[in-house]
């Protein structure tokens, strides 16, 4: 499979048609609104981001990107929905940031940047492409050696569809319909197997619960349903 093609045409419609609500908080993504705070605490605890060279893979309309920017990093952000991209560039420019947007993948972007990043993150996007081994394996090759990469995506288990499909999309109404596929659920065995045939090794692992009533999100020992990995490329 070519980079070009690792890509769901329907995946990538899909986040075109909401790109405009990209940063309502009360909008069809509001979920990573709520998870945005919780994903930057875990990369900042795991990785120092002030004055690094960060990339952001699948950075969509820019949450997690301005997020690491604010925190001082020099970051680069790709996707190859474009609208979320044009989202993306205009909201940085409204507050002041100077943040890289690139219409590319992450594999395109390896084979003429390698080893160039400090720190990539590839969040909630490897449910969402047709071979996520190829995604992992071209943030292997971006980072730095000795560098962090983390992940974030859900969990095969029967708890997980009933969580984020029946419940996210379908009871609760926090994702539009159709934004999961149980199939492309990934175990944390298979993520686990992808890094390491890539040269990363896995520093921690938690999951993430979330408490609707207070519309709360906090990490959790249970990788049942969503997880974040944090991973350190080996040292040649």
């Amino acid at each position: 499979m070519t980079p070009a093609q690792n890509a769901d045409p329907q995946e990538l419609q899909r986040f075109e048609a909401v790109a405009a609500h990209w940063w309502d908080p009360q909008g069809p993504l509001k979920t990573l609104h709520g998870m945005n705070p919780l994903r930057l605490r875990f990369i900042k605890d795991h990785a120092a981001l002030a004055g690094r060279k960060v990339l952001d893979v699948g950075c969509g309309g820019g949450l997690l990107t301005e997020a690491m920017a604010a925190a001082e990093a020099h970051v680069t952000g790709i996707d190859l929905a474009h609208e979320a991209l044009l989202v993306a560039r205009l909201h940085a420019i409204e507050n002041g940031l100077t943040i890289d947007y690139r219409e590319t993948s992450a594999e395109d972007l390896a084979n003429t940047d390698p080893a160039t990043f400090d720190v990539v993150t590839c969040l909630e996007m490897l449910e969402h492409v047709p071979d996520p081994a190829s995604v992992v394996y071209a943030c292997a090759r971006l980072v730095k050696p000795g560098g962090r990469v983390f992940f974030s995506t859900i969990n095969r288990t029967p708890k997980a569809w009933l969580a984020a499909v029946v419940g996210a999309e379908y009871l609760l109404n926090l994702l539009p319909r159709g934004t999961h596929e149980y199939a492309r659920f990934i175990r944390p065995s298979e993520l686990g197997a992808w890094m390491r045939a890539a040269g990363l090794a896995t520093e921690t692992i938690s999951g993430v619960r979330y408490w609707p009533v207070i519309n709360y999100y906090g990490l959790s020992p249970a990788v049942d349903v969503n997880y974040l990995v944090c991973a350190r490329r080996e040292e040649p």
